[in-house]
């Protein structure tokens, strides 16, 4: 082969291969952009705190809460709670525990169960339930109607003596014989100073009434209540009052055509025949306030609370139409003085059962002076009685 033939295939061969390698690149596919790295998921959510578990409020009762009366208006005030603060709380109760080492137990199994604040509704609770408070620092305590207190305790009260006078307003004005009758239930300054307010009430409209008392010495005794409010009737009285837990004084009177008082609660329904009006305490108001603190942390021992109408804790109500108009108007005023503080109930003068001035001309008496009355004022027979 010659060297001019070589040079043609050469050229030849390099020609075809250019060819050949600009066809494959005219027919190749185009170099895809990497894929966009796709965004980072989204850290999931914190998980929500843990709900805070219910507030365990426990309340010891001295009678059944069906006792139409102190109980009965006291687990009203429990209701009013569970209405208020719904999950929050889980409330419970334990109903006729008796004054005397029992409570202590009932205290004690309370605060086994969980209970982190514990109402004791009736003044005999005072010394076991302290007992136990000292033993349970972490525990709040709450007692109606005592007088000593502590680190973890403390006492509440409703200033029943305002009802007692508006319901005395009444029964100075409805009295025919001017004989009052009462059922006592336990000689302390507490039922005292009703008796003595009942008494000041109906001689603002009659000074010419007395007052005559029969004491039970218990708080809730339907047998003795009846028996007492009886031998009342007998006595000549022809309107009764109580500072007792049932509505048998009410009913007593209703069978013997007298008329009466409800106390503590509304009893109308007991006995419409001889309901002249009920004289009521609403714990709602306080067992609120105290439960909002324990739960806001806002709680404190010590002290005492002693509420009435001003704050909306005590009120007469059922007011029958058997009573004058011109009498439900004096009650209106009382009650309205009482709560915007123009009337005051225990201002001088007042005179003891032995005729000696116990308040002075134009004195107030203050609430010292009100938690240890232990005398009848004028206008109420016989003696009181030793205390339990």
């Amino acid at each position: 082969m010659t060297d001019t033939v070589k040079r043609k295939l050469l050229k030849l061969g390099s020609l075809s291969a250019i060819a050949a390698t600009a066809a494959l690149v005219g027919c190749g596919k185009k170099e895809e952009p990497a894929p966009t790295a796709a965004a980072p998921a989204p850290a999931p959510a914190s998980a929500p705190a843990p709900k805070p578990e219910p507030l365990k409020i426990a309340f010891a009762y001295v009678g059944p809460v069906g006792d139409g009366g102190w109980t009965f208006a006291h687990d009203n005030g429990r209701k009013a709670i569970e209405k208020e603060f719904g999950d929050k709380v889980i409330t419970s109760f334990v109903e006729k525990v008796p004054e005397a080492a029992d409570a202590e137990r009932v205290f004690r199994d309370m605060v086994g169960q969980g209970s982190k604040l514990i109402f004791g509704t009736t003044f005999g609770y005072m010394e076991p339930m302290l007992k136990v408070a000292t033993d349970h620092a972490d525990v709040r305590f709450e007692h109606a109607t005592g007088y000593k207190q502590g680190a973890n305790m403390r006492t509440y009260d409703s200033r029943t003596y305002e009802g007692a006078y508006m319901a005395g307003v009444i029964a100075g004005g409805m009295t025919r014989s001017n004989t009052l009758g009462v059922v006592g239930s336990i000689p302390i300054p507490e039922v005292i100073r009703n008796i003595n307010s009942f008494t000041l009430g109906a001689q603002s409209v009659n000074p010419k009434v007395k007052t005559k008392v029969v004491w039970v010495n218990t708080w809730y005794d339907t047998a003795k209540e009846t028996e007492a409010a009886q031998s009342l009737l007998n006595q000549g009285a022809d309107v009764l009052f109580q500072n007792t837990d049932s509505s048998a004084v009410l009913q007593t009177a209703g069978k013997n055509k007298k008329l009466a008082f409800g106390w503590d609660s509304d009893m109308s329904a007991y006995s419409p025949e001889a309901h002249l009006a009920s004289a009521v305490i609403n714990w709602g108001p306080y067992y609120v306030k105290a439960v909002k603190e324990a739960l806001d942390g806002g709680w404190q021992g010590g002290g005492n609370t002693w509420w009435g109408v001003k704050e909306g804790a005590i009120d007469i109500v059922s007011i029958s139409d058997k009573v004058p108009a011109e009498l439900k108007d004096k009650v209106e005023k009382v009650k309205a003085g009482l709560k915007d503080g123009s009337f005051v109930i225990w201002k001088g003068p007042i005179v003891g059962q032995d005729g000696k001035e116990v308040i002075k001309k134009d004195e107030v008496a203050d609430d010292k002076f009100l938690s240890g009355i232990n005398f009848y004022v004028k206008g109420v027979e016989g003696k009181i009685p030793a205390g339990k």
